[in-house]
């Protein structure tokens, strides 16, 4: 199947394409942006650039990242360097947007992430302001998608352009929801035929608890494989999943077609360490060994 590697394949199959956004200026890596840029730079160089997203970057630090991007290589404002491809992350709302997009000009800015209380405010603000190429994802506070309140959000967004956006985890045990609260974001969008993505929490590949911290984080094959559920109890069943092996086999039995439902629903998610869930994968037997980053190897 496309999902496992042929011996000696290197080529990044297409459930794992475009899947990790580099998110390593975030929590908890919080690696510093004069660093996080060349190491990202040195990702798109890889033979495993293929499953990496842009550079992801709070709407604060811009021009942190532009002096950065400056220092190690030029961006598209001096004509000196590739034009870097970020995220914009967006935790203060709607206000953010325009002085954001502004500060953003010297990037290919490929896409926005825009927090909010108020869906309805959020998808005018980026139907006024966001230029036409560029995708958009919208987040909401956990607490306003309980109940009702889900339908309600996917409701407004499954009318819009835009994507859902979930936090499935954090740097405090409350900031990770748990496998019923996940299967019914999933379930909801795809009942609607909604895409998002996912952000924190999903550095590894099965779902398990942190030895260090107690936390229970999800993992991202876990979340790949529930994505076409459309029964929250199965979804939340696939969530809970432990064993390795059991997900990696369900991953080789997917048709393209399944493939293609997935990441048209799971379009990507943020993570601090891009090697991570490479090496997981490559663990498992879903990834070429020559796919993860060498200094890993």
């Amino acid at each position: 199947m496309s999902t496992t590697p042929a011996a000696g394949a290197t080529a990044v199959p297409p459930l794992f394409q475009g899947l990790f956004d580099d998110a390593a200026v975030f929590p908890p890596g919080n690696l510093p942006v004069a660093e996080a840029v060349p190491a990202h730079r040195a990702h798109r160089a890889a033979p495993y650039a293929d499953a990496v997203g842009p550079l992801l970057c709070g709407a604060g630090r811009l021009g942190e990242l532009a002096a950065a991007a400056d220092a190690a290589g030029g961006t598209a404002a001096d004509g000196t360097g590739p034009r870097l491809r970020v995220g914009l992350v967006l935790p203060g709302g709607s206000s953010e947007l325009g002085p954001a997009l502004t500060a953003a000009a010297p990037f290919a800015v490929a896409g926005v992430e825009l927090a909010t209380r108020d869906a309805h405010e959020a998808v005018a603000a980026l139907d006024l302001l966001l230029p036409p190429d560029v995708p958009a994802a919208v987040e909401l506070p956990r607490e306003l998608l309980r109940g009702d309140g889900l339908e309600e959000v996917l409701d407004v967004l499954v009318d819009s352009p835009y994507r859902a956006k979930f936090r499935t985890g954090g740097v405090v045990a409350g900031a990770f929801p748990d496998e019923a609260e996940v299967a019914g974001f999933l379930t909801g969008c795809a009942q609607r035929g909604l895409p998002y993505k996912c952000t924190a929490g999903l550095h590894h590949a099965v779902r398990h608890t942190d030895p260090a911290t107690g936390f229970e984080h999800h993992g991202f094959l876990n979340v790949l494989l529930a994505a076409a559920e459309t029964d929250p109890k199965a979804a939340a069943e696939i969530l809970a999943e432990r064993s390795g092996a059991v997900l990696a086999e369900a991953v080789r039995a997917l048709t393209d077609r399944q493939v293609t439902v997935i990441r048209n629903s799971f379009t990507a998610f943020g993570t601090c360490s891009i090697a991570e869930p490479l090496d997981d994968l490559a663990a498992l037997g879903l990834l070429s060994p020559a796919l993860t980053p060498q200094e890993d190897r």
